[in-house]
């Protein structure tokens, strides 16, 4: 039962579509801190998004506007002493990649926005002989950004790299017998003071941007033999999270990109070991639409996945193949755009290593 609960677990960050909202791509799981032994995995996801809308009752159509993209990750975990855990955990948190294609007459062609981020976060966790753990640590956040926007004068904005401080904080329960975990962890906001900054291509004044803070209860239980649930509730702390450049809002009185709402994640699963070799898992995620309208580099209100792995275990080593698709929520702009019956597709590979 181990066996497979550790590995039906992976599915939720194997399947290269977050679960998260807004600009999360990643789920931010401690689950790495939870395995046995020492241990090591690598992580490769790709996600190709499909997301295009209308304005003037379908006269003029935006094309396709959020473009592929990938991610790497690499997680490392070992025991200190009888009580103690050690992992490091580097990956892409934040991201967006969104280009308007030319030629198509809609309002916002040739607008381009990129977010790049990459973080490194360092736990420790402690073992209690109830079954507790306690566990924390801290999250260094690289980021940075770059937008054009041909329909504003040819506005462009670009930023330089911010590193910046977070942490990591969290409990658990285990009972083995059954692979019962629940794990309940808060990451901290980080805030970004940009202080090289270009807009119209010249010197511009600082300005700040939170990537928002979040609360997530992880579970997971044996159900019968071989057989196991598992699943996660996120909150995540929108509202306090704008790009709000100074030349930008004097022009437009409004923020680059925000969110009026905060925004829950809800996902479901469960796995069946076949044999000691080959084990699967399925699951299911569900954003709630909020009902607002929303910002034209963010067009979708919601969502419904599935995810589905295969994970194989010889020896020392762990392979899991996921695939999830998403069903995104159809959206209204600020320009009145109306963005219905799209989807994403990712597929992810991550390899495992125990010694």
């Amino acid at each position: 039962m181990k066996k497979l609960a550790a590995a039906a677990i992976g599915l939720a960050i194997s399947a290269g579509v977050a679960q998260a909202g807004g600009i999360f791509r990643s789920s931010q799981s401690v689950g790495i801190l939870f395995e046995q032994g020492r241990y090591a995995e690598l992580s490769f996801g790709i996600v190709s998004p499909d997301l295009s809308g209308s304005v003037g009752g379908g006269a003029l159509l935006s094309g396709d506007m959020a473009g592929d993209y990938t991610s790497l990750g690499f997680a490392y975990k070992m025991n200190i002493g009888d009580n103690m855990d050690l992992a490091f955990i580097v990956e892409s948190p934040v991201g967006a990649n969104v280009a308007y294609p030319i030629g198509t007459g809609y309002p916002l062609q040739g607008t381009t926005a990129k977010i790049n981020s990459l973080s490194y976060t360092g736990l420790l966790r402690y073992r209690m002989s109830n079954n507790m753990s306690i566990y924390g640590g801290l999250r260094i956040q690289q980021v940075n950004g770059r937008a054009s926007l041909p329909f504003l004068g040819g506005y462009t904005l670009n930023t330089g790299q911010e590193t910046d401080l977070g942490y990591v904080v969290g409990v658990a329960y285990e009972k083995p017998e059954i692979a019962l975990r629940v794990a309940l962890t808060y990451n901290s906001e980080i805030t970004h003071d940009f202080d090289q900054v270009t807009e119209f291509g010249a010197p511009s004044a600082d300005f700040s941007t939170t990537i928002p803070q979040s609360l997530q209860l992880e579970f997971q239980s044996g159900v019968a033999p071989d057989t196991l649930v598992f699943g996660a509730i996120r909150w995540e702390d929108w509202t306090s999270y704008d790009i709000s450049p100074v030349t930008y809002v004097g022009i437009t009185g409004s923020p680059l990109s925000s969110y009026s709402e905060d925004i829950i994640n809800y996902s479901i699963g469960i796995g069946r070991r076949f044999s000691d070799e080959l084990s699967g898992a399925i699951s299911l995620g569900y954003v709630p639409a909020n009902d607002q309208v929303t910002g034209n580099l963010s067009p979708a209100d919601g969502s419904i996945s599935l995810g589905l792995a295969a994970i194989y275990k010889r020896d020392n080593v762990k392979v899991t193949f996921g695939v999830r698709y998403v069903r995104l929520g159809d959206a209204t702009t600020t320009i009145g755009a109306q963005f219905t019956d799209n989807h994403a597709l990712g597929a992810g590979v991550k390899i495992g290593y125990s010694f």
